[in-house]
């Protein structure tokens, strides 16, 4: 069964508390704010560095990990309900709005992204501000194996296929793919689906039903996609390993194992890619080549906002006002795997080429589709359908690619109903 990132990031799903610890009202004491998050590992250790850069606070402050249960963060209330959620989905925020407070009228209009309105606006009233930004179209590799063939990391997306054709016939695994994590999987879809069919991607996204089976569109985006799966050789360790290979473990398969070349991951990973590459030296890091000449390559766009639950108190505004400075997450961002909305220097230099992309001027942003596309694009959904689909065809070669496009399609209308 697929999993999130969260659960491979770090084991620890206790209770963490910064500053004073959570004491109850009936005891006469301040009450702390409590901050919901699904981040674990480092990325909680990391949260934790900002928390302390806050300096002292004149109210307590919980950190509730809740990893892949975040949702239920919107559930009936409780004595623990939180003050604030590190929302990882932005797309639930509409859903949601009417458990939510507004942000703060001198936050609401902070210089975000253009494409934060679409999801954290509603009414003119801004419900979510932008904590961490994700750019889900990273590819880490590792220079050597390409100099070792004498090729470039791709430009175009039939260049990507020929170096995976060239580094299989070399003897080199090229894609190391965690498919163990289905939102891998949701990822590549998406930047296909991107990079070769805006529209119907933007179409996807916005629809109040969507149906990606009904849509050409998507057809084309799973042909292009069998295309470089079903390449004999192309996984390491073949669809087997593929299937139980997590997130993590994908990084390692790359840079720890070096039985393969490339990995999708977003910028986040860069604090494994650096804790696992067996030479610092040899990480380079693509983003996901335009599919056509001409084309604009694809950038998918995913990230963490911060929401207040319904009724929200003084400290949790305030709380919220001091993690929106920009300062306050320089400590994350110092540790690497961190990217704040709208900010562009302070990081490496794979992470600064990220950041760049993202604000620059007619790139093809789009949030994370499946994000948006509610119960259709999660765990049951497009995870399953693409992991069906990667058993079908991996390593299988092209004959079989139509057929496996066709039984995915019928297994998208199922879903949708």
């Amino acid at each position: 069964m697929p999993t999130s990132r969260r659960a491979f990031l770090g084991a620890s799903a206790a209770l963490l508390a910064t500053g004073c610890s959570g004491t109850a009202d009936v005891l006469g004491l301040r009450r702390a704010v409590r901050i919901a998050v699904s981040w674990s590992g480092q990325e909680l250790r990391a949260f934790h560095s900002v928390l302390d850069g806050l300096g002292q606070l004149d109210y307590p402050v919980e950190v509730l990990p809740l990893g892949d249960d975040i949702s239920t963060a919107f559930g009936p209330r409780s004595a623990r309900r939180p003050d604030l959620v590190m929302l990882p989905q932005p797309g639930l925020v509409p859903p949601h709005q009417k458990d939510l407070e507004s942000m703060p009228d001198d936050l609401a209009a902070r210089g975000r992204a253009r494409l934060w309105d679409e999801l954290l606006v509603v009414d003119g009233t801004t419900y979510g501000l932008p904590f961490k930004t994700a750019h889900k179209s990273a590819v880490w590799y590792r220079p050597s194996v390409l100099r070792q063939v004498g090729l470039k990391p791709p430009t175009q997306w039939s260049e990507w296929l020929y170096l995976n054709r060239t580094l299989s016939l070399s003897g080199i695994r090229p894609l190391a793919l965690a498919a163990g994590d289905g939102w891998v999987l949701t990822d590549f879809l998406e930047n296909v689906l991107l990079g070769s069919s805006p529209s119907t991607y933007r179409a996807l996204a916005t629809a109040a039903h969507p149906r990606p089976s009904e849509q050409p569109g998507v057809a084309a985006a799973l042909r292009l996609l069998g295309t470089m799966w079903s390449a004999p050789g192309a996984l390491a360790g073949g669809v087997e390993r593929s299937l139980v290979q997590q997130f993590p473990d994908a990084i390692v398969e790359v840079f720890g194992h070096r039985r393969a070349a490339m990995v999708l991951a977003s910028d986040f990973a860069e604090p494994v890619v650096r804790s696992f590459a067996a030479d610092p030296d040899d990480i380079g890091m693509f983003t996901f080549p335009p599919i056509s000449p001409g084309a604009a390559a694809p950038v998918v766009v995913g990230g963490d906002v911060m929401v207040l639950p319904k009724p929200t108190s003084d400290d949790a505004r305030d709380l919220v006002r001091r993690l929106a400075a920009p300062a306050a997450v320089e400590p994350w961002i110092a540790e690497g795997g961190f990217l704040a909305d709208g900010v562009t220097s302070g990081y490496s230099p794979e992470l600064t080429r990220l950041a760049l992309q993202l604000v620059t001027p007619g790139a093809s942003l789009q949030f994370d589709l499946s994000d948006r596309l509610g119960p259709l694009g999660d765990i049951n959904g497009l995870w399953r359908v693409l992991t069906d689909f990667l058993v079908r065809i991996g390593g299988r070669g092209t004959d079989v690619v139509p057929e496996a496009v066709e039984a995915a399609l019928a297994e998208l209308k199922k879903v949708e109903g």
